[in-house]
């Protein structure tokens, strides 16, 4: 396995607030019914093998969702916002609901019913339905077969919800632009990248030729359509001035939005325009460098959209624990090769230890994992000078484990139970990383999420962080905090979480919060979140390098990381 890509650990501190949603009003009732479902967040009371409730709402019939085979079973979508519902089409596989109900609710625990049926005949059912709320639910109470219940579709229509009932028309549709660069500094940053619902990946303009005005992006959405808002995620090139353009034919252009003060960032603009290409036209650059996308959604009715791949559904409220070591077991004993796979190798950021294959990883038979880094020289392993010797032989060996092999996951509260050791030079940490690394993504655009990192020359701080292409390294997003009357996290264990939704993430030590990340407002003002895809956890302790800096006469070895448990509750 490839040695894990790490960085300088100076962090930024920022404050961060959850942001306040409020549901906009109903639009008029004579308001053309649109769909609303589409890969919305859905929940269900039970899930029959791979058949998960997101495949409901995707919008391809070749995918279902399936519940356990018993009686009273329920799957519900949250439209994001409340929303009047005119119409539900429930496409059921063979094993469908002879008796059920469709209901509506505000908070997704007070449940309306708008329909209800003891006779259901399976197949496509279109229903007629009047109500307004912002979750939907199929509470079906009697089996028609022997099997469970299982929808190819669960779609709603209606006006309102989550996405002001636009359809994300540019997914997967051809885009063209003035030009488009590949170096080293963005590699295949072509215009496909702004239509490809992946916020790590970007179109910028040539460095060679394309840092002039006027510059631009367009998508062909292969049918008319009729354009209702446009979403702009922009890497720090940003447009000054810009429009919005719309065109039957990719040559004669119409405005329909126009400004000379554009912020850059995340902008949401309101539209109105018909035409089968949508176009981002530049007059005026921001800075000295050309335009560059992250993200060019447009959404509306019509075109010819391509489905993209639904968004994970949020953890279970309460969650439920899915995965968990405790670390029991035989004194020796290494960690379960099923759980945690060693990650061997020199590390980075000019660190001084060898990661061997589990040979300073066991269990202490007390319900611990011990970490332990040893001063052990290890000749031909290609460490960076030590600053004392200037020799490149490994002067250290240390342990560092992963799940990327066993278990990869997306949103969930995740813990562990840590005792930090004390001592110059020394770097505990758990985390987590975009399982894309595994494939050869490069690091930063994968995403890092960093739980718990104490240096041991300050065991009074500890420090939680998220990395991103637009925020990494010392620039990366987090804060430091401290225990109450500054205790010594070495001193005793210590619980460190986050809690990661489609929303943020929530850390927390001990229960209490210390450090909140806003998905909404760190696309408004810090850029991209890269985050809403599976990663893996890590725990590891390294020896040296330039965050922590070097060890010394005073540092202790060998030194232990106490781990109690890792578990992770979806």
């Amino acid at each position: 396995m490839r040695p894990l890509l790490r960085r300088v650990g100076l962090l930024v501190a920022v404050a961060t607030t959850l942001l306040t949603f409020t549901a906009a009003p109903a639009p008029p009732a004579r308001a053309a019914e649109v769909p609303l479902s589409q890969g919305k967040n859905v929940t269900a009371s039970s899930v029959e093998g791979p058949f998960a409730p997101a495949a409901a709402v995707d919008g391809d019939t070749g995918t279902r969702w399936s519940s356990a085979f018993t009686d009273s079973q329920w799957i519900q979508i949250d439209l994001g916002t409340s929303a009047a519902i005119g119409r539900i089409t429930l496409d059921w596989e063979t094993a469908y609901a002879k008796s059920f109900r469709i209901q509506v609710s505000d908070d997704a625990t007070t449940w309306r019913d708008l329909y209800e049926t003891t006779s259901g005949t399976g197949g496509v059912q279109n229903l007629t339905v009047s109500g307004t709320g912002r979750h939907v639910r199929m509470a079906a109470t009697e089996r028609a077969t022997a099997y469970g219940y299982s929808l190819w579709e669960f779609q709603v229509y209606g006006t309102g919800g989550g996405t002001g009932g636009d359809t994300l028309l540019s997914y997967g549709r051809p885009g063209a632009a003035s030009s488009s660069q590949s170096d080293q500094n963005c590699w295949e940053c072509t215009p496909a990248r702004a239509f490809d619902r992946d916020p790590a990946s970007r179109w910028a303009t040539s460095s060679t030729t394309g840092w002039t005005d006027p510059a631009w992006i367009s998508v062909d959405l292969g049918a008319t359509a009729r354009i209702n808002r446009i979403v702009l995620q922009w890497d720090p090139a940003y447009a000054k001035s810009f429009q919005i353009q719309v065109s039957p034919n990719g040559t004669d252009w119409t405005p329909i939005y126009s400004t000379t003060t554009g912020t850059g960032l995340k902008q949401t603009l309101t539209v109105s325009g018909t035409g089968r290409h949508v176009r981002m036209y530049g007059t005026e650059r921001a800075t000295a460098y050309g335009y560059s996308l992250w993200e060019f959604q447009v959404y509306g009715t019509g075109g010819a959209p391509v489905p993209a791949p639904p968004l994970p559904p949020d953890p279970a409220n309460p969650p439920r624990l899915v995965w968990s070591d405790e670390f029991d077991g035989a004194a020796g004993a290494r960690p379960d090769p099923a759980k945690w796979r060693a990650d061997p190798g020199t590390g980075q950021n000019a660190e001084l230890q060898y990661y061997t294959d589990h040979d300073n990883a066991a269990l202490d038979g007390a319900g611990h994992l011990v970490m332990e880094a040893r001063k052990q020289a290890t000749p031909g392993k290609g460490c960076p000078p030590d600053p004392l010797t200037g020799s490149t032989t490994c002067q250290y060996t240390s342990a560092r484990m992963n799940t990327g092999a066993t278990f990869q996951f997306t949103y969930g509260r995740v813990e562990a139970r840590v005792k930090v050791p004390k001592g110059n030079g020394l770097w505990p940490a758990f985390w987590m990383m975009g399982a894309d690394f595994l494939s050869g993504r490069p690091w930063p655009y994968n995403g890092e999420i960093d739980i718990m990192e104490v240096l041991g020359k300050d065991v009074k701080t500890s420090y939680s962080t998220v990395h991103a292409p637009a925020y990494n390294g010392a620039g990366g997003i987090g804060a430091p905090y401290r225990l109450p009357q500054d205790a010594d996290f070495s001193d005793d264990f210590h619980v460190w979480a986050a809690d990661w939704t489609s929303k943020g993430i929530v850390y927390s030590l001990d229960g209490r919060t210390v450090l909140t990340l806003d998905k909404e407002q760190f696309e408004q003002t810090r850029g991209p979140w890269i985050f809403d895809h599976p990663h893996y956890m890590i725990l590891n302790l390294a020896v040296g390098g330039d965050w922590p800096g070097p060890t010394d006469a005073t540092t202790p070895f060998p030194a232990k990381m106490l781990v109690d448990y890792v578990r992770v509750y979806q």
